[in-house]
């Protein structure tokens, strides 16, 4: 029998909160604050004592994410366990800097995998959207069913786990720790929140997004402003670098060899 299961995002740790971020800038001028005020809030299932910080430190930390003054962020770290199938692994594994990614290994795990069942969107025309929101019915049980039976009896004929594999379909369920800095997470959010990244990657970031915000109330606020506005800003330049860029006869005559 196949077994489905759905993506899940677990905030395992934290080290730090907004004070830290605070105390982390003020450090240059031999400066340091407590801060005076906590509220406790469950995020994944652990009480956290949160920080809440005075007018004074939420200004500072505003100027610090709207001037790219990113270090201070640096000092505060978090460590997520995500459950989520192969192919919106591989697409949250393409950002790396100041992450670090530990999954389990079908190489020497052979339990009884889980797997994933998507709604089944239509193509979008642009290609950069990716996917409709109108969706259609249509059944793969079988055909996971079929590749389920395969592994196992692979793996009763003694083959090893690092070939079996081979035959898990692009739903099968992984499973990996995460761990990185609070700025780090809030440019995964930035790129992975907007409506043309895939749905099934974007609910991973929703999850992040949504636990953030409640143990970094000012630094997330602001950092995810910030960074969200410094996206938009580098791809309208770029966009306009493409524009105005004018193009020299040997590509004109690369262009006519194609289409001759």
């Amino acid at each position: 029998m196949v077994k489905y299961a759905d993506q899940e995002c677990t905030l395992l740790d934290r080290m730090g909160d907004d004070q830290t971020v605070a105390n982390a800038a003020r450090v240059s001028f031999g400066k340091r604050k407590e801060c005076e005020c906590y509220e406790t809030d469950t995020v994944g299932g652990k009480d956290y004592n949160i920080a809440v910080v005075n007018k004074t430190d939420q200004r500072l930390i505003n100027f610090l994410a709207r001037e790219g003054h990113w270090t201070p962020f640096g000092h505060v770290s978090v460590q997520f366990h995500i459950k989520t199938p192969f192919f919106v692994a591989r697409q949250l594994g393409k950002h790396q800097v100041g992450l670090v990614w530990n999954e389990i290994s079908r190489r020497y795990v052979d339990s009884e995998p889980e797997f994933y069942y998507p709604e089944w969107r239509l193509r979008a025309k642009n290609k950069k959207q990716g996917s409709l929101d109108e969706t259609i019915e249509y059944g793969i049980t079988p055909f996971v069913q079929s590749c389920l039976v395969e592994y196992r009896q692979m793996l009763a004929k003694d083959i090893a786990p690092e070939l079996a594999r081979v035959v898990l379909p692009q739903n099968t369920m992984t499973e990996f720790y995460w761990s990185g800095s609070l700025y780090a997470f809030a440019r995964i959010c930035s790129l992975r929140l907007p409506k043309d990244a895939q749905k099934e990657t974007r609910e991973i970031a929703q999850m992040i997004d949504e636990q953030l915000g409640r143990l970094f109330p000012a630094s997330w606020k602001a950092l995810t402003k910030s960074v969200k506005e410094g996206i938009q800003k580098s791809e309208e330049s770029i966009n306009e670098r493409v524009v105005n860029e004018p193009r020299s006869d040997s590509r004109e005559t690369t262009k006519r060899q194609r289409t001759s």
